[in-house]
């Protein structure tokens, strides 16, 4: 019997991906206006200040049913205001498509708002896998004062829908709020 090596290889405790067919993304803070709630503040820090990076291992084309795709995202630590460095968040293209999360390193909170615009949080530490249901909204945020990296697997055919969160955000904010993460209605 042939063997094949995998062409794929991941750091448990830091979440970087190697290999081939590896793509990445970076997000700085002048990418993401509009994101926090203090602009003002956004449009004052360094603009290649870096938020987050995703790397995404996808072996199947975009769109093909009954395939997966694995990624790892790093956030920074830091704060707009006093709302934690996050990711832009979404819902996926085919809405009834699910996801998983598991926390590698770091201290976060996962943010999931249904399609009533309900939200709520998910404390995310080494080893927490959390489960983001179809219909779901999605963003993570770094509460911590590390790096937060965690893992991801979803549907090749999943798609992701940021439009409707840039334009109608969710419907809480997680700020800092007494030295602890506290999710705030927006208003």
């Amino acid at each position: 019997m042939e063997t094949h090596a995998p062409s794929l290889h991941m750091s448990l405790s830091t979440g970087f991906l190697s290999g081939s067919g590896i793509e990445e993304v970076s997000r700085k803070i002048a990418d993401l206006p509009g994101l926090f709630a203090d602009e003002p503040a956004r449009a004052r820090m360094a603009p290649d200040t870096l938020v987050y990076r995703v790397q995404a291992f996808q072996p199947v084309p975009d769109g093909t049913p009954g395939g997966l795709y694995w990624g790892t995202t790093v956030i920074q630590p830091g704060q707009v205001g006093d709302e934690y460095f996050m990711t832009k968040g979404h819902f996926h293209k085919l809405a009834d498509r699910s996801e998983y999360y598991i926390a590698a390193s770091g201290e976060g909170a996962l943010i999931l708002m249904d399609t009533e615009r309900r939200a709520r949080w998910e404390p995310m530490t080494p080893g927490s896998v959390h489960y983001i249901p179809g219909h779901t909204a999605h963003r993570v945020a770094n509460t911590g004062r590390e790096p937060l990296s965690f893992f991801a697997c979803w549907p090749a055919d999943a798609g992701h829908d940021y439009d409707t969160i840039a334009r109608h955000g969710f419907s809480a904010r997680l700020l800092c709020v007494d030295g602890r993460p506290a999710l705030v209605e927006e208003k």
